[in-house]
């Protein structure tokens, strides 16, 4: 008879460190960590149902941690039914062994059940945005890197001696007064034409 742990790796959770080390002192020869990434599939927690066996125990920190609503929460109560698995849920402080929690009370036990939608929901929000916030500051640090990476280029290639249209043309600006605003910008002392800053209009 094994004691395995698992726990999905939700980003916005700072709880899980805790969880294992709770698993390891209750003896768990074994802890899955499943990350977000799989929110959806969960290849690892359908792993670890396929390898339990009859007498087995399975720790999770939290129904809603692992399970995506009260349809998987029915199919799963019935599966560890029949392969006579002890489920123990830290957080919930449920033990199917009834040795573990012996002060949870039965109406605490159905509001487990009937808040779970809502927590799965919960936590597939924050993790969606979480998701989307690690998006936004990549694209944001990669556009920020090479905007400081132009100006550079821009001010270097002006402190060496080329030309306003050489510069323009290198650095892919749509104008010549992008150019001369880099520059303004980077305090560098103009000192090619009659003014500072950006030219008017060529004329034909």
């Amino acid at each position: 008879m094994a004691k395995i742990g698992y726990l999905m790796r939700f980003g916005h959770y700072d709880g899980a460190e805790t969880d294992i080390e709770w698993m390891k002192g209750y003896g768990c020869c074994e802890i899955v960590e499943e990350q977000p990434e799989q929110e959806k599939l969960r290849p690892l927690w359908n792993k670890v149902l396929g390898n339990l066996h009859k007498g087995d125990e399975l720790v999770v920190p939290k129904f809603s941690n692992v399970l995506q609503g009260t349809r998987q929460l029915s199919f799963f109560l019935e599966f560890c039914w029949v392969k006579v698995i002890r489920i123990i849920s830290i957080h919930d402080r449920i033990d199917s062994g009834n040795e573990l929690f012996p002060e949870t009370k039965t109406s605490e036990v159905l509001l487990t059940i009937a808040l779970l939608p809502s927590e799965v929901n919960a936590n597939r929000k924050a993790t969606n945005h979480i998701r989307k916030l690690k998006s936004k500051i990549k694209v944001l640090t990669s556009a920020a890197h090479n905007k400081a990476e132009r100006a550079k280029l821009v001010v270097n290639m002006y402190k060496s001696g080329h030309t306003i249209d050489d510069i323009w043309k290198t650095s892919g600006f749509k104008s010549r007064s992008s150019v001369f605003r880099v520059l303004n910008e980077a305090g560098v002392d103009l000192n090619r034409g009659h003014t500072k800053g950006p030219l008017g209009a060529r004329k034909g």
